[in-house]
Parts: C-alpha cells; structure tokens; sequence
C-alpha cells in the first residue's frame, strides 16, 4: 500500500513539475462583419430505413451490416449540449426522433424543451423522413410533412423554418415551392446536384441561388436554395470526427507528441478560402457531420470547440457554432442579389457514366404498393371524418406512419436492402390492416340507416380484396346459385361525380347486375386468360401460405355511377333463367398465317391491331377527329456488368450495354368483344403478357401489363421497356410531371443551366414520371399516364418510353452493396419477380389533352374502393343506404379542384386541403381562378370558424407571410407578371377561391350539436 501511495505522489509531482493548465475553450463567437464567417453546422443524416430497417438503425442492432444507433446518438448528444451553452446542433427524422422522445423521462424531456427554447438544438426539415423527390407523389410528401410538423408544433410550440433534402438523388421543383415556399420555409438546402452542373456554379458563384419552381406561382412562391460544394459533409482537409475515423484531431497539448494546432488551424483556413472562392457573400457553411455520426457527440463537440478556439486566435477567418437558420439570416441580412433558378435537378448524374435514373422504377411492386396505400389512405380518412373519428376503435394512424416512413429516399426509391423493402411493405400491410376495419365499419354504418340514431352493430359485414389487382376477391367469389346476394359498395373519394367500369371475379356464371335504385344494369362476363390466373395462383400462394379454393370462371365488368365523396351499392344475383344477365364476351382468335386488320372499340375511339404483325396500327377518335398510326413494341437494356471500378447498373444507376427489341414470338391476338368492354390479349414472350382494353364511353385505351419472370439464365440482367411510337413530329421534346404536379418540358440532350456534354445517350435523358408523360407537335398531343412511379423518356422523336421492370445481377457501388434482384419464394423454390401494372394513353387535338390528364389522373391516384357482403333474400338492401354523398347532394367540385385532405384530428378539429388541378395556360377554360363553397362541403354542419393555414397546418397563413424572408434577385427590375391568388376567406360567405396550382390549407372548427355522433362499431 505504501508503495502505491508513493507512486501516486511521484505522478502528482511530475503533473505539477509541468504545470499543464486546464483550457477553457472560447466558443462565443458570433457573426464578425467583414471577416469571412464560417458557419460550423452540426448535424447526423439518418436514414429510416436503408441498409438496415427503421428500427434497427434506432436501437443499434444488425450491426453486422452497419454500426449505427440513432438512440446513441440522441442520448450522448444531450449531455454535449448542456456542457457548452455556444454548442448547437440540428435533427431532422422525426420518425427517429418520436421514438427517443417517448421513451424519455420527464427531466430528459424538460432539459431537451429548454435546448430547443434557447436554439442550441434546433429542428430542421421537420418531416417524419427526409423523402425522395423523385418516386414521391405531392400529397404523399405533403402527408408525411404534416405528420412531422404538427407533432413538433403540439409538443413543443415550434415551427421548423428550413428546408434540409441533403442526400436526395436529384431535385423537384415540386419540393422547392410548395414543400418549400408554401411550408414558410425561408431556405432550402440539398447536397446532389449534376457533376457538371455543380462545376459551371462553382465558376460562376451560383452554388447559392433564388428558386422560382413554380411557373403559375412564380416569385410569390420563391425560396432562398442552397446546393453545398461537394456533399453533405465536413469539407476536404480532415474535419471528421466520429471515434473510428482517421481525420487528425486538434492535438493541443504542448506536453504531449504531435501537437498541431497550427496545422489544423492552417488547413481550416485553406478549407474555409477555398469555399469561399465559390460562394456569394463573406458567408460559408460547412455541414460537420454526415451518416449517423455523433454516436458518441462529444468526440465531434471536443475537436469543434477546438477549431473555433485557435480559428479565431489565429483570426485570419472566424468560426463560429451555427445552424441553417442562423446561415439564412446571415445570407438575408447581406442584401445580395441573387441569381434565380427555374425547373429541376433531374437527372442527377455524380460522374460521367452514373445517372441516377434506374431507381425511377426499382422495385416496381413497392412502388405500386405505396401508390395504391396513398390512394387508400386519402379515401380512409374521409370515412373516418364521415363517421367520426374513435379514440379506442381503429383508425388510420397506423398507416399513416408506414406511408410517411415508405416516402423516405431509399425507401420508395427502391434502394434499400431487399430485407428492409420487406420492412416497408411489412408496416404498410399492418397499417392497411388497421385502415381496413376503419373503412369496413364506416361504410357498414352509413349504409345502415339514414337515421342518427348511432351504428353500433352494423349488420352489413363488408369485405374487402387487397389482391384485387391479381384477380382474387374472396369477398366476390361466392355461390349466388341458392339465392345469395352479392352486395357491391363503391366509395369515390373524389370531389365529383364518377362514371367508371369495375371489373370482379366470379364463380357463377349466370349472374344479373342491379344498381342502387334496383335496375338491371348492362354486365359483361370475361373468361380469365391462364396468365391472370397462374399469376393470381402462384401470388396467393406466396402471400397467403396457401392456395385459393376456389378459380373464378369469368371476370364480371359492369358500369358504375358514384357521387362525391360517397358511394352507390349494386346488387349482384343469379339469373333468373339461363342466358339472361350479362353477357358473355364473344371471343375471336387471329393467327398470323393470314394478314388481317382487327379493329375494336365501340364508342367514339377505335383501335386497329394487325394480326400477321400482332400489333397495334392505328388510333382514330371520330368525336375530335384525332388521327394517328400508332405501335407499341417491347425491348430491353441489359445491364452494364464491367468488373473493377468499372460503373454497373444497379438499384440507384441506369447504364445500359446495348438495347434489344423483344419481338413477338407468338403473334396470336385473342380479342374479346361486348357491351362494356373490349379487350384484346397478346402473349409477346414467355415472360410478357399484355392486354390492351377499351372502355365503351371512353376515350383512353388502357394497357395491362405482366412482365416477369425476368430470365437471368445468360447471367446478364435487364431492364424491360415499352415504346409506343406515332408519326409526331415532336423535335427531341416532351414533358414530363413533377411529383404529380406541374409538368416540365424537357429537350433530349439539352439542359437549360449548362451545356451538356452527352455521354449517356438513353440514361441522361430519363426523367422521374410519377402521373404521366407527354409530347406533341403542330396538330395533336400525345399523353401516357401511369400507375405507380417509374422513368420515362422520349428516345427518339414521335416516341415515349417506359421502363416497366429491372432485374440485375451487380452492385452499382453507390451504398447499397446488394444486387437489385427481387424474387418470390414459394415451397423453398424462388423465382424472379413478376410485376403486373398499367398505363393509359390518350391523342387529343393540340391544346386539349390537359383535361384528361388532369381528371382521369387524379381517379389513378383514388380508384374506386370496392367493399363486398354476401346477403340473403329478395331485400337484401331494403333497410339499407343505397347511396351517399357527404356533401351537398346538389354540389360537386369544380372541374379543376381536387380535395385532397379531408381529415379529423386528435382534437375534433378537422384538415382540408383543396389543391387547384391545372397550370396557368394549360387548359383554355379550367387554368382559370375557381372556387369551392365550405357549407356545400359540409351539409348540416355548423361551421364556427376556419382557419386557413401554410401547407403543413402548423402556423397561420398570415403568420407566414409576415415573417417570410424576401430576397432580392439579379434582374428583378424586369417587370414580372404580378402573380393571382385566391383571396381571402369571408367568415360569412365561406367561399374559397384557387388560383392556378394554388393549395389551400385550413383548419375548421364546428359547433359540437352540428357534429355526427360517433358509432360505436
């Protein structure tokens, strides 16, 4: 004992013979007025969801794959922030962030409302994820958005102010005005733009710029942009600081080797200059952080408060703590003119041969999943509002959550592991699951009586069929030949009336179609071709664990008439003598061994297909006198496979090693005819079926895909494409949408910001499409619409493509490490995965196909919801609703209005967002200022007070515009066009004006004796 005591007083004389000295760090350091600033912003990015799942990336586990914790990363990060007062840091995944939150106590909590309060932590962004901007649908980022920012708001009385979209792979002018601008967002910053485009604004300054996105909206819904000079990471020069990385840290002990703090000190200045020599103003921002750092923050907080210290004892530049917010401020206050920016980022490309552009369309069934949930969603939660929303019962949360996750940049992107696609899909079919029994009990209870009396056991027990889409309804599939009744309810969430052809399995084959007011309605029956049925056997089997029991013996399509935001119920039963009821299509073979031309279509559109070719030929419309030859055919790319640091194709990168047509190897068409539809059915190879079908009272042909399994037995993998190829003179230029909302033009091998070197013929001119494509010459516009998000282009002149599927057999080396190639297990034997879709093209006079594209859009985006109960007797629906609007039944929406939020929250208020549909100058009649009357909207209702709002609800428009920030551009002294919109809300009239791509906001309160009561299911 006496020996250690000795050593220990030897050591403490040694320490004092030194006389090291505790330092305390300088870190106060605000703004200094003609220095150059350097803005030191602390920040993690996680993912929700990419290498590994959303949760286990928050608890830390799986890390065989990948070291990272985000609960590590909240925890130490409190205790860094309380040890510094100057310290700051910003999160932006609330999805990460709610999950920490809840499980804090209240003293963690109480510390973490006073960082927030004092600024040192600051929320950015805001959403539940950081989403994509490429495979999201507007309403689907919008959702996600609000999510994040009410929680936010209600928990903590903040509305975050800046945009944060750093690792997106391209950027949307969607995402820049209205989740941007119509946010209150005062900046937005983003980290991937084009290898050359980055250089030309390094040369010219204009990495920094003012956004215009929106060409109807124009300065009134600018933003302040920011795309920082490599990526979202500290600068070149050393200056990460996670314990396992290799920068040197600031060694400043000058007892101890290595010490070097003029060396740090003399590479933080180069840094800081050589970013300085590229932006505007004595301001520069370096984003100190990057993937699921700060799992233990005081390493990064220890070696900033460091920099900062000696940076400004040195004094050629000063450092300081910052955050986006405090940047902004900064840029604003310089009174700088700025240079303006209109359009997108797309394609993104990081080096001559990597555009990013295949994950347009990977993973194509999830991107459908998520686009048929959107749609489910939006019509979910206006039943819930119908019939009231229940604390206790189910409701939409759950899918709300999985729909928010699921937008995450390489969640829908189709960039993620295959185990945490899965993950997607598994918290979205949970979530569905949940909204299910929500819709099932709605409409159960509006159908049961008229009367208020409340709907506790509602006898009508609806089924739905989420595998619809591959001809399995259980729900349909039942024997009516011993009296039963089928009851069919149809919801429309649309804001008008909707006249459409739904098309059920069945098993009987005499069966009568009645509608809602008791009369027999025209029906056909159509034999299912063995390629729906073998897809329908095969994919039940996969999903269920087990098959189905019964195989329906035809498809029944009749037409349905649907109000507003309500449903109508048909009533199917067996025939009453044989031959009567619907008919049975005719069915007619062609073989190639003659040459004939087989025209189909009984209405105003017509198409010819030739039999020798087994192709389509010719499109006529005898209404508008429309006109076209016309063909579609097949082909594929196959994916780069080069070996070393050669560039594949992969899950993120498009980069085809020569195209090749897939002909017709069985050129048979099998055409079906009758009173409702008329369809004609090819077989282009083994693994591509096709149906072309046209609706009687349509003016669209709809064009149904099977494509898969993808064969990979010559080791190479592919990437399948459609062309559909007219006679239009179209010179390289067609337009494609923005997140589903406004259309950009975009030229084949031309960029309106730099001159393009062209190196990627095919890939550099791939586009994001996420509701439809077009182009058009002197005469006529050609449109395609699609179903679920995936990339387009227009190749070669007169043509629109589509990649349809991809299948793959190399990384890309851009994170992901693992080979996009989905397949499908069933008994232990796996094979690639075979995806089913649609798409729906139309040729209209020049000047007029906005209409279509706009209407018939948005029923893509809400198809009819389909619920069925099995009944017995004559009066099956006697003492039920038949019909229901829950608006006034002599009102609809106008033309060019969607509702595209109609929802209760938590505290019985109630969100509607009424979204104008069209482009100033789109269409002749409808790109005009419209409007829609709130007590038509809501009949029997009490309105007491509305209160608009900005996009995401969490402050008051007027607010907003108030402290919105205005910058100043370089020209502005041009006149601009003054921008309209709708005006005011008059508290007595409550009618709301929309203006072009206008989106309103509000929150409504109602009297509580003018509200419905809540059922009790």
């Amino acid at each position: 004992m006496g020996i250690k005591v000795l050593l220990w007083l030897v050591l403490l004389a040694g320490v004092v013979c030194i006389e090291s000295k505790f330092v305390v760090y300088n870190t106060s350091q605000g703004i200094v007025p003609g220095k150059l600033n350097v803005h030191l912003v602390p920040h993690t990015h996680d993912d929700v969801g990419w290498l590994k799942t959303v949760d286990q990336y928050y608890v830390g586990s799986n890390n065989s794959i990948q070291v990272a914790c985000v609960q590590n990363v909240l925890d130490s990060l409190v205790p860094a922030l309380l040890a510094d007062p100057n310290r700051k840091f910003i999160y932006v995944e609330q999805a990460f962030f709610q999950r920490w939150w809840r499980n804090q106590g209240e003293i963690i909590q109480h510390v973490v409302k006073q960082l927030l309060s004092s600024g040192q932590l600051e929320f950015i962004n805001g959403g539940m994820c950081m989403h994509d901007e490429a495979a999201t649908h507007y309403i689907d980022m919008i959702d996600q958005t609000t999510l994040g920012h009410r929680f936010i708001k209600e928990e903590f009385g903040i509305v975050p102010r800046i945009g944060w979209q750093i690792d997106p792979f391209g950027h949307s002018a969607v995402q820049a005005y209205l989740l941007g601008a119509e946010l209150g967002f005062d900046s937005l910053f983003f980290g991937r733009i084009d290898y050359q485009d980055r250089a030309k604004r390094k040369n010219e300054k204009s990495l920094e710029f003012v956004w215009q996105g929106s060409k109807s909206l124009g300065s009134s819904a600018q933003i302040f942009a920011g795309a920082f000079p490599e990526n979202y990471e500290p600068p070149p020069g050393g200056f990460y600081y996670e314990l396992n990385d290799d920068s040197p840290i600031v060694q400043d002990d000058i007892n101890l080797f290595d010490y070097n703090v003029q060396e740090r000190v003399d590479a933080f200045v180069a840094a800081a200059v050589s970013q300085a020599n590229i932006t505007r103003t004595n301001h520069i921002m370096w984003t100190m952080g990057t993937d699921f750092k700060y799992q233990y923050a005081h390493t990064w907080f220890r070696q900033m408060d460091k920099l900062i210290h000696y940076v400004n004892k040195d004094g050629r530049v000063n450092a300081l703590y910052s955050t986006p917010s405090i940047y902004t401020d900064a840029k604003h206050a310089t009174d700088e003119s700025w240079p303006t920016k209109t359009d997108d980022f797309f394609p993104y490309a990081d080096s001559a041969n990597a555009y990013w552009t295949g994950y347009f369309t990977s993973r194509p069934a999830l991107k459908r999943y998520v686009r048929i949930m959107s749609g489910y969603y939006l019509a979910a939660r206006q039943l819930e509002f119908f019939n009231g929303r229940s604390s206790s019962g189910p409701n939409t949360d759950s899918l709300a959550d999985a729909l928010a996750i699921a937008q995450h940049h390489d969640g829908v992107t189709g960039t993620e592991k295959q185990h945490v696609a899965n993950d997607y899909a598994k918290r979205l079919s949970i979530g569905y699951t949940e909204a299910e029994e929500l819709v099932a009990s709605s409409l159960s209870c509006l159908a049961q009586s008229t009367s208020n009396i409340g709907c506790r056991n509602p006898t009508l027990k609806l089924q739905q069929c989420p595998l619809l889409n591959i001809s399995y309804c259980p729900g349909s599939e039942v024997d009516l030949s011993q009296g039963k009744k089928l009851v069919v309810v149809v919801y429309n969430s649309l804001g008008w009336k909707r006249n459409d052809v739904i098309q059920i399995p069945v098993i009987n084959e005499n069966v009568t179609v009645y509608d809602f007011e008791g009369r027999e309605i025209e029906s056909q029956l159509l034999p299912p071709a063995s390629a729906y049925m073998d897809l329908r056997n095969y994919y039940v089997r996969a999903y269920l664990g087990q098959s189905p029991t019964e195989t329906p013996k035809y498809l029944l399509a009749f037409s349905v008439s649907v109000p507003p935001l309500g449903f109508s119920t048909y009533t199917i039963s067996s025939a009453k003598k044989p031959g009567a009821g619907s008919t049975r299509s005719s069915v007619h073979r062609f073989q190639n061994s003659k040459k004939y031309t087989v025209e189909v279509g009984q209405g105003n559109l017509k198409l010819t297909f030739s039999t020798d070719q087994g192709k389509m030929i010719n499109y006529v419309n005898s209404r508008n006198l429309v006109e076209e030859s016309v063909e579609q055919s097949y082909s594929y790319y196959s994916g780069y496979n080069g070996s070393g640091k050669t560039q594949n194709s992969g899950a993120y990168v498009f980069r085809p090693n020569g195209t090749f047509p897939i002909k017709p190897e069985q050129v048979a068409l099998t055409v079906l005819r009758g009173p409702v539809v008329e369809e004609v059915h090819q077989q282009i190879n083994p693994w591509i079926y096709q149906t072309t079908r046209l609706h009687n009272g349509k003016e669209h042909a709809e064009v149904e895909f099977i494509v898969g399994p993808i064969p990979i037995d010559d080791g190479i993998g592919k990437e399948v494409a459609t062309q559909i190829t007219t006679s239009m003179v179209t010179n390289k230029t067609f337009y494609s949408d923005s997140n589903g909302r406004d259309y950009i033009k975009r030229i084949r091998d031309y960029r309106t910001d730099w001159d393009l070197e062209v190196n990627q013929p095919v890939a550099g001119n791939y586009y994001p499409i996420n509701l439809g494509i077009y182009m058009q010459d002197n005469e006529k516009e050609f449109s395609i619409l699609v179903d679920r998000s995936l990339g387009g282009s227009s190749i070669v002149d007169g043509q629109i493509e589509l990649m349809l599927h991809r299948r793959l057999l190399l990384d890309d080396s851009k994170g992901v490490a693992e080979a996009l190639n989905e397949t499908v297990c069933v008994l232990n034997k796996c094979t690639g995965l075979t995806i089913q879709g649609k798409f729906y093209f139309r040729f209209d006079p020049l000047g007029e196909g906005a209409k279509w594209r706009r209407t018939f859009g948005q029923e893509i985006y809400s198809p009819l919801l389909l619920a069925f109960a099995e009944q017995d007797g004559d009066n099956a629906m006697s003492s039920h609703v038949a019909s229901f609007s829950g608006i006034d039944s002599s009102y609809s929406l106008p033309d060019n209005v969607a509702l595209i939020t109609l929802q209760e929250l938590d505290d019985g208020k109630v969100l509607l967002r009424l979204a104008h549909l069209y482009e100033i100058g789109e269409d002749k009649n409808l790109s005009v200022m419209t409007s829609v009357e709130l007590k038509k909207l809501f009949p029997g209702k009490k309105i007491s007070k509305v209160t608009e709002t900005n996009l995401s609800a969490n402050q008051e428009r007027t607010e907003m515009e108030k402290k919105r920030l205005v910058w100043k551009v370089e020209g502005s002294s041009r006149e601009e066009n003054k921008v309209v919109r709708g005006g005011p809300l008059d508290p007595a009239k409550l009618v709301v004006e929309l203006a072009p791509m206008e989106i309103r906001t509000f929150v409504i309160d109602f009297n509580p004796e003018s509200l419905r009561y809540v059922f009790d299911a």
